[in-house]
């Protein structure tokens, strides 16, 4: 029987409006019933999760940047943090790069610098770093970072931002996690990786667990958990290690999965 679920947002959850599917909430209380946990997983930070889910801080398990942070009940449960001065090199390693959103993620806070806060950045920053500061320089942030991401609003980031730092490996791992985005983590860190120590951690077997997900950035997530379930619209390379495919996140693919789960009595 499946305890947990895992959940992307971005082109997963969330439609291509950004809003949650209708008829969310009616799931989760159904969910509630039936003893299973709700985890969204993502790569947005914290404070952007806890905003699109305020109403269930105290009933959600929260993986946030990556898998670099986990969070339950408001409190810190694991995180992988990446030193300092391994951050700064990386952010620097952009200072050459045209038009691209630079964003220092700490445990704290995200940051960009103030000579950066262009206009054309407000919507990204709203929704993915809902919580974040400006600051003069990079080395005046008083924060632990978690990872580095990158924002190209041309959508092509794997070649002005993902070829550029791949030099950086494997000192760093280099993701792509959607056209736009870039993440720079710890080697070892994604969501596979903190799935399975949130299994050890609530005694829960792989084979209990599910996942949904559309992008690369989802595949150790999928190879961590028991029903990796790929959205329609997902990547053909993360539907190759699927365990089944629902509809679109337009079509409120999750809840499809999981009405799916349901009626085979796997939940």
């Amino acid at each position: 029987m499946i305890k947990i679920i895992f959940c992307d947002m971005d082109g997963t959850l969330l439609t291509s409006e950004s809003k949650l599917p209708e008829g969310f909430d009616e799931m989760i209380s159904e969910l509630k019933k039936r003893g299973v946990i709700f985890a969204p997983a993502s790569g947005r930070q914290y404070f952007s999760l806890l905003k699109s889910f305020k109403k269930y801080e105290d009933e959600f398990l929260f993986l946030a940047e990556g898998g670099a942070i986990v969070m339950r009940n408001g409190k810190e449960i694991y995180s992988h943090e990446m030193p300092k001065k391994i951050a700064l090199k990386i952010i620097h390693a952009g200072d050459t790069m045209k038009n691209i959103l630079k964003v220092f993620c700490g445990k704290k806070d995200a940051y960009i610098l103030e000579s950066q806060n262009f206009s054309e950045f407000t919507n990204e920053l709203a929704k993915y770093y809902t919580h974040h500061k400006t600051a003069d320089i990079w080395e005046n942030i008083d924060d632990e970072p978690l990872k580095v991401a990158f924002f190209d609003p041309s959508g092509n980031s794997r070649v002005n931002v993902y070829e550029k730092l791949l030099s950086f490996e494997p000192e760093v791992q280099v993701i792509p996690s959607s056209d736009y985005w870039v993440d720079v983590m710890m080697p070892n860190v994604n969501k596979g990786h903190a799935i399975k120590k949130i299994q050890r951690l609530l005694d829960i077997k792989p084979e209990e667990c599910a996942a949904f997900g559309d992008y690369l950035n989802d595949y150790e997530m999928f190879k961590s958990v028991g029903y990796g379930v790929a959205m329609a619209n997902a990547h053909p390379d993360l539907k190759k290690v699927a365990k089944f495919e629902t509809v679109s996140n337009d079509e409120y693919g999750v809840l499809v999965g999981i009405k799916k789960f349901i009626d085979e009595g796997l939940i």
